[in-house]
């Protein structure tokens, strides 16, 4: 059980890290694309983090 629960979470640090570099990648190329401000992905990023995860789930589906 143990081993099992060690391979899961080492499962799921991989997965977090995919997921990280494939949101950070975008994020860079939306930037050098001039798509999106670097200033915007920090004002977004500060906001969603002032909220609670109430808040985010209603704000999500507001749109």
């Amino acid at each position: 059980m143990k081993i099992n629960l060690l391979a899961q979470l080492s499962e799921l640090k991989e997965i977090d890290y995919r997921n990280t570099l494939a949101i950070a990648s975008i994020i860079e190329i939306l930037i050098e694309k001039k798509i999106i401000a670097k200033d915007d992905i920090v004002k977004k990023s500060q906001e969603l983090d002032s909220l609670t995860i109430k808040e985010v789930r209603s704000k999500k589906y507001a749109h």
